[in-house]
């Protein structure tokens, strides 16, 4: 078979595509090997301890048993706890949105001069530590706090923000919304001006251009960026430990409270695998209906 032999140069190509699949594919398996090693092997293991029952003398016995599911599906403060979780994740989610897309638009269309500055206030809150930043805000909202003084001082009633799903709030925003500005800042830095230029030109109103121009095609950073803090805060366990003390109970602290306190392993793990398969139900749905959203926009 020579070289100018139309078969040999097919199984050539096909030799050649065949070597470069395989350098790809080394290229992936560190990753698959840290995927594997510290997400799906946990989770299983979770799941198996999870039908296991509970013994003081070690973390479980081997003895199956869905009495630990039972439990957690029949408790109804549980699902209080978890209605709160979801409550607070949905919250954070949107005033995170709504005070970061203003700073995102503005750091998209900043000139790069400006644009660099801008990046390093966005950045900065990151290179201080969420448990400092969280007594930081401690400070700030105990009832004897600034706030509370400043209140105090202008003659009105103190403001129990310590302790409370306000306080909460208020923490969860501030950790989480330099994700929020940077998952938005791409989309609106892809969006051409030209566009909007041609749509006030055009006779719309800079209402009208925002709704019809830019947020439709802000939309990929919009659900990007609240999967992710939703995520985030429905999974965080210092700020509401810190911020909430023991009056306000989330999923995480519940589960850690669970497991440390009562040293009941299997049960801690039947609620964080109920939590996360409700978190990826709730995820589900919400990305099934922005799809459709996006369509209707398109």
């Amino acid at each position: 078979m020579s070289a100018a032999d139309p078969a040999f140069r097919a199984l050539r190509r096909t030799r050649q595509a065949s070597a470069r699949l395989d350098r790809k594919f080394l290229l992936i398996i560190p990753a698959l090997i840290v995927l594997i090693g510290f997400f799906v092997f946990p989770y299983l293991y979770m799941v198996y301890m999870s039908f296991m029952t509970q013994t003081h003398k070690a973390a479980y016995i081997s003895v199956f048993t869905v009495a630990n599911y039972w439990q957690v599906m029949s408790d109804s403060f549980t699902w209080r706890v978890i209605l709160r979780t979801l409550e607070l994740g949905v919250v954070t989610t949107f005033v995170t949105l709504v005070l970061a897309y203003p700073m995102a638009y503005q750091l998209a269309r900043a000139s790069s001069r400006v644009k660099g500055f801008l990046m390093i206030l966005v950045l900065s809150p990151l290179l201080v530590g969420v448990v400092i930043r969280t007594y930081a805000w401690m400070i700030i909202l105990a009832d004897t706090g600034l706030v509370n003084q400043a209140m105090h001082g202008l003659g009105l009633g103190p403001l129990h923000l310590m302790y409370h799903n306000t306080g909460i709030i208020i923490g969860l925003v501030h950790i989480y919304i330099p994700f929020m500005v940077l998952s938005l800042a791409g989309p609106l830095q892809s969006i051409d001006p030209d566009v909007e230029r041609a749509s006030r030109s055009l006779g719309a109103s800079s209402w009208s251009t925002f709704w019809r121009v830019t947020w439709p095609l802000s939309m990929p950073g919009v659900v990007a960026g609240t999967v992710l803090i939703f995520v985030l805060s429905a999974s965080s366990y210092v700020i509401p430990q810190l911020l909430g003390g023991f009056k306000v109970i989330t999923m995480p602290i519940l589960v850690v409270q669970t497991v440390t306190e009562l040293f009941n392993w299997p049960l801690g793990s039947a609620l964080a695998l109920l939590f996360f398969a409700l978190t990826l139900v709730a995820l589900w749905a919400y990305l099934k209906v922005m799809n459709r959203v996006m369509r209707g926009l398109a």
